[in-house]
């Protein structure tokens, strides 16, 4: 069983997704961490020397080996990663346990405003704009975050209730 993760960064993904392998006693991977490992720079690294495109084929390449292998786990995908080539078919090819992590824009932007020195792309973005800057970017996502499996409305639940909210779907 692959268990896919996605949603907007800040949504708890990652939170989440390792909370969710060691109740299900599977190992938890984060494709950004995975690219990192492979490609031996980090994500920041890879857009800065090689650029964007390089990031997004080398993406759409590790995607596809991590859902190829035989191996059982929970993975996190990039807030940006559905949206790009042909990755949200090769997730949904790849899983029959997609889940959109759905938190309220005001949530992530509370969230994100204490993150920024670790999100290069809202770092420079004064906390009153970053609403409209998050609103924005999930209007053009949310046609692939919509066509997970299942949608998990995240707003004021704890990790643990989501987690659990993602095993209940999975048994029905």
């Amino acid at each position: 069983m692959k268990i896919i993760l996605l949603g907007y960064m800040g949504s708890g993904k990652t939170t989440v997704g390792k909370k969710l392998a060691r109740q299900m006693g599977l190992q938890f991977l984060d494709l950004d961490d995975y690219i990192e490992e492979k490609e031996k720079l980090s994500v920041a690294d890879i857009f800065g020397d090689k650029g964007e495109l390089y990031f997004r084929k080398k993406e759409h390449q590790y995607l596809n080996e991590l859902l190829l292998r035989k191996d059982n786990f929970v993975l996190s995908v990039g807030g940006g990663t559905p949206c790009y080539g042909k990755n949200m078919e090769t997730i949904l090819k790849g899983s029959e346990n997609v889940f959109y992590l759905k938190v309220p824009i005001g949530q992530l932007a509370q969230r994100l405003s204490q993150q920024k020195s670790t999100r290069p792309l809202i770092r420079h973005i004064p906390d009153g704009e970053l609403p409209e800057f998050i609103g924005k970017h999930l209007f053009e996502r949310s046609e692939f975050y919509n066509q997970a499996h299942t949608v998990i409305d995240c707003g004021s639940n704890e990790a643990i209730d989501i987690v659990a909210d993602i095993m209940n779907s999975m048994q029905q």
